[in-house]
């Protein structure tokens, strides 16, 4: 199979490579011509329009030249992987031809105003050609082939995907062959928010071009149904499609529901908004779909070891896919609000006939360039769902910057769809090469793209946004980066530069997966607060809560509690060291450090701590009855048992968890500013507070160290779901002794 990939690439370089040399015909006698009497086009009008047009050629050139005998003298060991990570690396001579296209064209246009004879030849360029090819007097417009190049490094990644897909992993080619999609993906996210897809579907009136500017999955609500569907952006119209239900044997299909001209699209007001809320899913049922999805994946498996037949894997297949495709329509929770200024009907600008709209449709099939819905089903069984641990990720510097900023970094990781903010570094004020050096400890949650976002920190007090007087921060520059199990595998850290609008970003990252990163390790040195057991540390310290669990909370309420994003941001990596280090020496001078550092590294202290405890604040004994409560149908048994359980903790581990979940209560008493609900708390601390030892874990044998197994994920959805349960209780019955013990005994 990988020889007959190989065989449709060489076809495609062959005319790639005609096209290019079809361009290089007409350079040598302009050339010639520009240094007579009578040129027709000036030396710079020449380079301006051809540019890096030679070395392309050149390069493509050299792959074909090199690739082609190796696929006629084909083996099943025969390698080629070197051959495209060279092609990737040249990637460099794309990037100056796409910053030059939009005025190659230009200039192209005004020389074809100015000159007839250049107007003629530029109308009619003859491409060579080959023997895939019937027209045997093909001619395209100069236009036309100068997004040649354009086209060809938009669709490049699509080449490796075939390629890796039919490589076995153990084929000397494969780590070649995904290092070079690495860097395909890394220059094609760089210049993606550049380049406009130049694919046409229909001529309009006046012969102007409808192209197709961007297509996504987007989810409307139809009478108070959700609907999944299709969205088109266009240059002209917005058109939004449904995908119509394959017959046998026919080809893809899309109904239009709606469009809109984009002169008469108008978007509704904050106001409009208020009064017509969207219907919104609680935070509990989604859960409760991602626990049933994970059920079923584990029975897949088990089938998959324990029969031949595939009937019962494919009915537990289709129901995982009712879940997916749930789980995709529930999820969404901001709304997109657009309207036609001129009612459903009437447009002002233009209607399409019933044909033409037709034929919009049907070009759409062509021109999409989102093709799967994001969903597991969509996936081959060997392909990853995601990383699940922790990504330690060292923003550098940044550079291309065109005037000096108060500069500042975003990073954000997609979990179950979804992009959500887990970083942020210090701002960088008035330079034009910002260097941070700052490391973050990032958890993965089935991520499998790292976004970064680059801010300018406004100051300015009269740039606010309408909705409660925030000063808004512009954004200069976002860019985002795949991440690859097979390259994260390998335990050292992994240097990157993420390309945006001319500015560049230096990181490095480390993964570790969650078999290493979550094992709960006692320290050797007894002495210290982290790694040793609560109920040693509140016995030395003479107190019932630990200190360095009350120095952070008050730190937090002093100064946290409008933080967006607290506890689930994560703070500067160096900083939690630092802290780590001076609460272990009980340094007298910790509280002042404190106050000097950023409130998230604070708040990513208290996290360690609980993580790194030897046992859990919930203890491996109670953990199992706890996991099992919390599955009880029954809510006055699942409260008594849930009570009963709590209450049977020993009193350090009992006293600091009412301490703590008092505070996190209170946090949430803020969420409109800091975004905090309930939810959100839980599961940033439910497997911190529950995890249990590695001895007493379900999942420290897991095979699978990258990608989280569903026993796994079952069991952190657990952990999430006993927190949330006490954090909803709106009180929790205590012996009057412990609850003094909490209200009194805080002394060090």
């Amino acid at each position: 199979m990988r020889k007959w990939v190989l065989s449709g690439i060489l076809a495609s370089e062959e005319t790639y490579l005609s096209h290019l040399e079809a361009l290089l015909i007409p350079m040598k006698p302009l050339r010639a011509a520009a240094t007579t009497s009578q040129p027709m086009l000036t030396i710079q009008q020449i380079e301006t329009i051809f540019f890096k047009v030679p070395e392309l050629h050149e390069i493509h050139k050299d792959f074909y030249d090199a690739l082609l005998p190796r696929v006629q003298d084909w083996g099943h060991q025969q390698c080629v992987g070197d051959l495209f990570q060279k092609l990737a690396s040249q990637l460099g001579v794309y990037r100056a031809f796409v910053d030059n296209y939009k005025v190659a064209v230009e200039t192209a246009d005004k020389c074809c105003q100015a000159n007839a004879q250049f107007a003629e030849i530029s109308e009619n360029l003859k491409v060579k050609s080959t023997k895939d090819c019937k027209d045997q007097s093909a001619k395209n417009s100069l236009e036309t082939l100068l997004y040649k190049p354009v086209d060809r490094v938009t669709r490049s990644t699509l080449v490796l995907h075939d390629l890796l897909k039919h490589t076995p992993s153990s084929h000397p080619d494969y780590p070649l062959l995904q290092d070079a999609l690495r860097i395909s993906q890394n220059f094609l996210s760089s210049i993606n928010e550049e380049i406009t897809p130049r694919r046409q579907s229909m001529t309009v009136k006046k012969g102007e071009n409808r192209q197709l500017l961007r297509d996504r999955f987007m989810v409307e609500l139809v009478e108070g149904s959700r609907k999944l569907r299709h969205v088109f952006l266009f240059t002209d119209l917005l058109l939004c499609t449904k995908l119509k239900k394959q017959a046998a044997g026919k080809g893809q299909q899309y109904d239009c529901k709606w469009y809109i001209p984009l002169a008469d699209l108008t978007f509704q007001t904050i106001e409009d908004c208020e009064s017509t809320p969207i219907p919104l899913v609680q935070d509990e049922e989604i859960d409760a779909m991602k626990i049933k999805m994970s059920q079923i994946k584990n029975e897949i498996q088990r089938e998959k070891r324990t029969t031949k037949g595939s009937k019962v894997i494919e009915r537990l297949r289709k129901k995982l896919s009712e879940q997916e495709s749930l789980l995709l329509l529930m999820s969404p929770n901001m709304a997109f609000r657009v309207a036609n200024r001129n009612g459903k009907v009437s447009f002002k600008s233009f209607s399409l006939t019933s044909l033409e709209l037709q034929m919009l449709t049907n070009s759409c099939v062509k021109l999409q360039t989102v093709h799967t819905i994001p969903m597991t089903m969509n996936k081959e069984d060997d392909e990853s769902s995601g990383l699940y641990g922790f990504l330690n990720v060292i923003v550098h510097s940044a550079s291309g910057l065109k005037q000096s900023l108060n500069l500042y970094c975003s990073l954000e990781v997609d979990s179950f769809g979804y992009f959500v903010n887990k970083a942020k570094t210090r701002v960088y004020r008035d330079s034009t090469e910002p260097n941070w050096n700052e490391e973050f400890e990032i958890e993965l949650e089935g991520s499998q793209t790292l976004r970064l976002l680059c801010y300018e920190k406004c100051c300015n007090k009269t740039r606010q946004s309408k909705e409660e007087g925030e000063i808004t921060d512009k954004i200069m520059a976002k860019g985002q980066i795949k991440l690859d199990a097979q390259t994260l595998q390998n335990k050292d850290w992994q240097r990157t530069v993420i390309g945006m609008n001319g500015i560049e970003v230096k990181l490095s990252m480390k993964f570790t997966s969650r078999e290493f990163s979550l094992k709960r390790m006692p320290s050797r040195k007894q002495s210290g607060v982290f790694g040793v057991k609560i109920n040693v540390v509140t016995k030395r310290e003479r107190s019932k809560v630990p200190l360095i669990v009350r120095q952070c909370v008050e730190e937090i309420e002093r100064r946290g509690m409008d933080e967006v994003g607290i506890y689930r941001v994560s703070g500067v990596a160096t900083d939690i060291q630092a802290l780590k280090a001076a609460f272990d020496s009980n340094n007298k001078d910790v509280s002042v450090m404190m106050r000097e550092m950023d409130v998230n590294a604070i708040a990513g202290t208290l996290k360690l701590y609980f993580r790194e405890l030897p046992e859990p604040l919930f203890t491996d004994e109670l953990y199992p009855n706890f996991a099992g409560g919390i599955a009880l149908s029954d809510s006055v048994a699942k409260e008594s048992c849930m009570l009963n359980l709590l209450l049977s903790l020993p009193e350090p581990n009992l006293v600091t968890f009412l301490f703590l979940l008092d505070h996190l209560k209170r946090i949430t008493e803020n969420e409109s500013v800091n975004k905090m609900s309930l939810h959100n708390l839980a599961t940033v601390f439910g497997p911190t507070l529950l995890r249990p030892s590695e001895k007493d874990s379900k999942i420290s044998n897991s095979s699978q160290p990258i990608s989280m197994n569903d026993s796994w994920s079952l069991e952190v959805m657990a952990q999430v779901q006993v927190l949330l349960y006490f954090l909803q209780l709106e009180s929790i019955p205590t012996p009057d002794s412990k609850r003094q013990s909490l209200l009194f005994s805080t002394e060090v």
